[in-house]
């Protein structure tokens, strides 16, 4: 039986940060208005998923009641790092998101890539930093997203040893339901609700959807 296709839509940080950035991730920041805008356009459409990267503070300021007024869930993907710090989630915030239906899943430690860790540096991005989270949420992370979209196969099949239910990319390309490896079309600051609705919402023709498939391809076999 063939899987039905799903568009993952990947939010990082919306309105003003309120915190220091990291080069080039002011790209990924979008407005408030842009937000409310997008989720208008995906309301009420079962193909949809959406989620949040980074564990901004803004998760619980500005996304989270834009998807309640809505009646809609999303994944949540922290940085056990950067808990309790300025500008990004609390312990508290994401016990919030939590009794809120969300589903909170890891983004590592310290956001770093995944690809080339040592040993040392494997077992604190994918184990001390799921632990962390379950700790504070009392409930198991199953899911897991990669810092900079970047992986391998070295890093899948450690993610596949831990035992992680699903893994979400960045590779921009439509996905398909209860499959182990869930690409996601991150939005970003140039982003428009029309730029959505022809990049992301409308499936792509044969040719591009073969570039993406071989794009993942590759990151899975090197």
């Amino acid at each position: 039986m063939t899987r039905a296709a799903l568009v993952n839509i990947c939010f990082h940080g919306i309105g003003a940060p309120r915190r220091p950035l990291e080069p080039g991730e002011d790209q990924y920041w979008i407005s408030a208005g842009l937000y409310e805008q997008i989720l208008d356009e995906v309301a009420g459409r079962t193909d949809v998923r959406i989620s949040f990267d980074d564990g901004n503070s803004s998760d619980v300021d500005i996304a989270l009641p834009g998807l309640s007024r809505r009646g809609m869930t999303a994944t949540f993907f922290a940085l056990a790092g950067r808990l309790d710090a300025a500008g990004s989630l609390s312990s508290d915030d994401v016990r919030r998101l939590r009794d809120h239906g969300m589903t909170i899943g890891t983004h590592g430690l310290d956001h770093r890539s995944w690809r080339r860790m040592d040993v040392a540096t494997r077992h604190r991005e994918l184990v001390e930093a799921r632990e962390c989270l379950e700790d504070v949420l009392g409930v198991a992370v199953e899911e897991a997203a990669l810092p900079m979209g970047q992986y391998d196969r070295t890093v899948l099949h450690s993610l596949k040893e831990l035992r992680y239910r699903a893994v979400h990319t960045s590779d921009r390309r439509p996905a398909r339901a209860g499959s182990w490896i869930q690409p996601r079309y991150s939005i970003r600051r140039g982003d428009t609700v029309e730029s959505v609705r022809t990049t992301v919402l409308r499936p792509p023709g044969s040719l591009e959807r073969l570039k993406r498939e071989a794009v993942g391809v590759a990151k899975r076999l090197r």
